[in-house]
């Protein structure tokens, strides 16, 4: 008797715990496009990220198979406690599942460890920090697009071996600019180069003058900028008002799109070297999805974040399905992300690696001269494909907690 009621425990358990789990795979999704809608990263990432997000919603097939997706967004204002706020309230209150662009480091790291926490997705395409699937990877982060080690080996790399053998910092004072100088230094002393010094300047600043003048003093071959959007193309202008270029020095945009090269015009960032890893203007799919893109946001072409978001999320709607629903569980959705090959029309076929970085080729591009650029928006030639084995840093250098060993 003793036997049976064990046994019969047993399989009433049985059917509750598959019946919870067929109660929690449902066919509900709601994203988060929680970028910088309104300051330095909104031409970024921001209103243009939720555009792509709605996309990636309409191309998945799901709507008309009967799933319920809903989009929805905020303004994290680059400030890591605002976004912070806003992630707890979309995961206890709104009952978000999946996080997208996150440009700014300092938040993209304060949601990678949200997301951890609550277990929900964060597919971070818009900050930088090699950080997020180094130190502080996570289960529940997959980082898409670019990061700071990739800049670093591309641009970096490139001018280093072209004879940019010594280098000054002006860096962005928060953990993406931290992060990409630390990179690029190392880069630098590997292939020979020294690194002469470096000021740090605050987030979102507007006069340069100063670090510009410490980093001219130097002698440096190479003014690497640490920073992105408005900090980067202030930085570029300042510059051509002290005749930096003209003087002999070089400027290293380490992080740039292709609003920065459209704001500062062809006459002033022609010549300029970059990493990216989208370019609209690349290939026939490319240029099909920027043209639908433009019907629905009128300002210019996607950049790399607004493109990996909507990568991200078709890798991620393929993952659901594959699941058979949504188990509304982050580690479970990630690692059959992890498992499924990814193929898309804007970043073609990669893969997602167990310490979440995604993986594909990346390219250095130079800007073109205002007489070789034919239509709006033709900015780039480029000069070398980085292939996706290289473009990122190799596993076993990584030091994410994950793959230790146990």
């Amino acid at each position: 008797m003793k036997r049976s009621i064990a046994a019969l425990v047993m399989t009433s358990s049985l059917v509750l715990a598959t019946g919870a789990f067929a109660q929690t795979l449902d066919k509900v999704v709601k994203v988060g496009s929680l970028g910088d809608q309104s300051g330095l990263y909104a031409d970024i990432g921001g209103p243009g990220s939720t555009v792509a997000a709605q996309m990636a919603v309409e191309d998945s097939g799901l709507l008309a198979k009967g799933w319920k997706i809903e989009v929805i967004a905020a303004d994290h204002q680059n400030k890591p406690d605002v976004g912070t706020n806003i992630g707890k309230q979309w995961i206890d209150v709104e009952k978000v599942d999946v996080f997208v662009d996150l440009a700014s480091s300092g938040v993209g790291l304060a949601i990678s460890n949200l997301a951890k926490e609550k277990n929900v997705v964060n597919l971070n395409s818009g900050s930088a920090s090699s950080d997020l699937t180094g130190s502080q990877c996570s289960p529940n982060t997959v980082h898409w697009v670019y990061d700071t080690w990739m800049l670093a080996n591309g641009t970096g790399k490139a001018l280093a071996k072209a004879g940019g053998d010594s280098w000054f910092f002006l860096t962005a004072d928060y953990a993406f600019g931290h992060a990409l100088e630390r990179d690029t230094a190392a880069v630098v002393t590997a292939n020979g180069g020294k690194v002469l010094g470096g000021v740090k300047h605050p987030l979102n600043n507007a006069d340069f003058s100063s670090f510009l003048l410490q980093a001219q003093s130097s002698k440096a071959k190479i003014i690497g900028l640490a920073n992105a959007g408005g900090d980067t193309t202030n930085s570029i202008k300042q510059a051509a008002e002290f005749g930096i270029v003209q003087g002999g020095q070089k400027l290293a945009g380490m992080l740039m799109f292709i609003t920065d090269v459209h704001s500062l015009g062809l006459k002033v960032a022609q010549g300029l070297n970059f990493t990216e890893t989208f370019y609209w203007d690349m290939n026939d799919q490319t240029r099909a999805f920027t043209k639908r893109f433009n019907e629905k946001y009128k300002k210019g072409p996607p950049t790399m974040v607004q493109a990996g978001v909507y990568s991200s999320l078709i890798h991620y709607f393929k993952a659901l399905e594959a699941l058979g629903g949504n188990p509304h569980d982050g580690r479970a959705v990630v690692a059959k992300m992890k498992e499924l090959p990814t193929d898309d029309p804007l970043f073609g076929k990669g893969s997602v690696r167990a310490d979440g970085r995604k993986i594909h080729p990346a390219y250095l591009f130079e800007v073109k001269k205002p007489a070789d650029s034919k239509y709006p928006w033709d900015y780039y030639n480029l000069v070398a494909t980085i292939p996706a084995a290289e473009a990122f840093i190799p596993l076993e250098k990584s030091v994410c907690p994950m793959l230790k060993k146990t």
